[in-house]
């Protein structure tokens, strides 16, 4: 029993070393590497863009009113809908105005019947002034009453010609194609040449309104100037559009008038650009986020944005070199261009910057497990591997 009871104790003690072994060589390695995606610094031609707020506006607007007073009889459309130019929209009660067109008709018939015969009697006083039968004063008399009765058909006419408008002008006609408001006027009410009936904007093509600082407005003249771009004067200077629900501007236009003068209370000029709309995407009113055209710069560094880091006032990004460690990179930074951030100093283009894992990174010089992902597809990247963790 001896004999056994020390054999186990030697087998405990002999395990009991083992396991001490493994411990102390397992601390010795240490935890392994963190995993980190890397990206390749991207190179590119890029065109610069500034950024502003701004709001749609309808290229034409008419607030529809009638030409004439009186009862409002009908309406000939839904509130809301889109209508064509020249369509009828409100009838006023014409039977006034049809009477009145009648009388004047009727007027103009006696005009011309009284012109008729004026110059019957003309004629027959130029015969018998041949003759001497008919004093000179009674000829002139004579050729007075036809020149007169002829500008009585003349004055005749315009009366029948302006009740004629005023008939027509019952039905109010829609002035240009778009869509029209809510009816401001029901059937019934009296309604005159100041009453406002609806109105209607257009939707073919719509402007969009936007307020630059003085600063980005000498800039932009400047390269005008120097013929690196084309003036704001002359129009044509490409923009980009998104509405408060879009994922970057997915709509184009371009500048087609520029305000003749600064608010000097506000440091800004007026600018607005045009946007098709055909489709009907656009109502006068939306909030626009707009991008004007700034210029071009070649051979430009672009990064994920998430992949700088701050510290203080300095910006940094942490570069894999060839032995597989994190080393600290102090960056300049530029703008933003089609979601990534240019950078002016700091990387070279075959950096491999860390996009994503930074935090895992306790000091510089600390090595990783990097993987390789797309500059611009390291969102994907960082967030397929954050769902395998």
């Amino acid at each position: 029993m001896l004999m056994v009871t020390a054999m186990v104790a030697g087998l405990v003690v002999m395990t009991g070393c083992d396991s001490l072994a493994d411990t102390q060589e397992n601390a010795e390695q240490g935890p392994p590497p963190p995993q980190v995606s890397v990206a390749q610094v991207l190179v590119e031609d890029v065109q610069l863009w500034d950024d502003f707020t701004g709001r749609i506006e309808a290229v034409e607007t008419v607030d529809l009113r009638p030409r004439v007073s009186g009862y409002i009889d009908s309406i000939h459309y839904a509130e809301g809908q889109e209508v064509e130019k020249g369509d009828v929209l409100f009838t006023i009660d014409p039977r006034p105005y049809r009477a009145e067109l009648e009388r004047a008709e009727a007027e103009l018939r006696r005009a011309q019947a009284r012109a008729e015969l004026a110059r019957s009697e003309a004629a027959r006083a130029e015969a018998l002034a041949q003759s001497r039968s008919i004093s000179r004063e009674e000829l002139d008399q004579r050729r007075a009453a036809a020149a007169t009765a002829e500008a009585d058909i003349l004055a005749a006419q315009a009366i029948a010609e302006t009740a004629r408008l005023n008939m027509e002008f019952t039905e109010v006609r829609a002035p240009i194609g778009g869509r029209a408001g809510r009816a401001l006027v029901t059937p019934g009410n009296l309604v005159s040449d100041a009453t406002p009936l609806t109105r209607i904007v257009a939707l073919d093509r719509v402007h969009v309104h936007f307020h630059s600082d003085e600063l980005a407005y000498l800039h932009y003249d400047a390269m005008a100037r120097n013929g690196s771009q084309a003036s704001f004067r002359d129009g044509g200077i490409p923009v980009r559009v998104g509405l408060a629900n879009d994922q970057g501007y997915p709509y184009r236009g371009e500048v087609d008038f520029v305000d003749n003068r600064l608010d000097a209370e506000a440091g800004t000029i007026l600018t607005r650009a045009v946007l098709d709309n055909s489709e009907g995407r656009f109502a006068p009113g939306m909030y626009a986020r707009v991008q004007l055209l700034a210029g071009s710069a070649e051979d430009t560094l672009l990064i994920d944005d998430k992949a700088v880091l701050t510290d203080q006032d300095r910006k940094y990004v942490y570069v894999v070199d060839d032995e597989g460690r994190a080393m600290r990179r102090d960056v300049q930074l530029g703008r933003m261009v089609d979601g990534l951030r240019v950078v002016t100093e700091g990387l070279e283009p075959t950096d491999q910057v860390v996009v994503s894992g930074a935090q895992r990174i306790f000091f510089p010089g600390m090595p990783v497990a990097a993987e390789s992902v797309d500059m611009r597809g390291a969102d994907t990247a960082s967030g397929e591997y954050a769902a395998m963790r």
